[in-house]
Order: structure tokens, then C-alpha cells, then sequence
């Protein structure tokens, strides 16, 4: 196995520690709880040991950094692993799918409305910006699929862990 470590400080908005080929270790400093918890599971599922701090700043903002600095390192460890993967993992009643390549044209696809869901107070919907931002800075197609779910938290449980289980995937040889 081979190990990719990434650091990153883009600006210094974000420090950024990557080890692709880890055990699922993660310390994730947001600002943001619920995001923190979400890229934590996200880095479980994958397998990556990730250590992140994002400055302070409005939460949007805090988001959006999360997004790009993350998408920039697992862009790096893209380029050593097979760069393609897929995950379909559940969260109680919710099940959801992530399929990811690779591509020149970066883009987000999915049939998840969380428009209703409002993380950190803002009244937007943040899992959709924050997985657009990733796949535009790792440079990936990104879709996204919910099978099932009722449940708001159990729904962006599965998509992260999905998320990760491809992640995991695309980013081993």
C-alpha cells in the first residue's frame, strides 16, 4: 500500500492533513459541528486519517473552505489511485449511493432535495454547495443518489458515508 500525505493552507483559511491509505482517524475543526461530524464520517469511510482546521470566519464560508481544501487533497490522491469509485452505504432507514470519476468537466448530480435542512443556521442548502465546491476542486463527476430516507440526519449520514466509501475507492490503486 502506498501512503499519500497532502498538506495544505490555501490562504491559511485551512490546514490540511491527508494520509489516503489510513485507518479511518480523523480530527476535523470546522467551526461547523454538524460539518465536522459529517467529513469525519466521511474520512472513516474512506479510510483516510485527516486532520483539518478552517479559520474562523461565517459559516458559509467556513463551508465552502471545508470544500475546497478537502477536494484539493483528495484531488492529489486521485492521481495516485485508481481515480473512479462507488459506495453504497445506509444510515438506519436511509440508503444512499455515490458514484465518482475523474473528469475534466467537474460537475454535481443528484436527485437529494435538502433545501428544507438548514446546518449552521443558514438558509440554504449547504450539503449540496459543499459537495459542488469538492467535486470542482478534486475535479471530479460526482452523483449522488438517494435510494430511501426519511430521516434528515440518518439521510446526510448515508450520504457521507457513501461519499467516503467511494472516496476510499477511487483514491487506492
Amino acid at each position: 500500500m502506498t501512503e499519500t500525505e497532502l498538506e495544505r493552507e490555501p490562504g491559511l483559511l485551512a490546514r490540511l492533513r491527508l494520509t489516503a491509505d489510513g485507518s479511518g482517524d480523523a480530527t476535523v475543526d470546522t467551526g461547523v459541528p454538524v460539518l465536522d461530524h459529517l467529513v469525519a464520517l466521511t474520512a472513516r469511510y474512506a479510510r483516510f486519517d485527516l486532520v483539518l482546521e478552517v479559520a474562523p470566519e461565517t459559516p458559509q464560508a467556513q463551508i465552502a473552505t471545508t470544500a475546497r481544501a478537502l477536494g484539493g487533497a483528495v484531488s492529489d490522491a486521485l492521481d495516485v489511485g485508481r481515480g473512479h469509485g462507488f459506495g453504497a452505504v445506509p444510515s438506519e432507514e436511509a440508503l444512499a449511493e455515490v458514484v465518482l470519476d475523474r473528469s475534466e468537466r467537474p460537475v454535481l448530480v443528484s436527485n437529494v432535495d435538502l433545501s428544507s435542512v438548514h446546518l449552521a443556521g443558514l438558509e440554504t442548502d449547504v450539503v449540496a454547495g459543499f459537495l459542488d465546491e469538492l467535486a470542482r476542486a478534486a475535479g471530479i463527476a460526482l452523483h449522488v443518489r438517494l435510494a430511501h430516507g426519511d430521516e434528515e440526519q440518518h439521510v446526510l449520514d448515508a450520504i457521507f458515508k457513501a461519499l467516503g466509501a467511494a472516496l476510499g475507492q477511487a483514491c487506492r490503486a
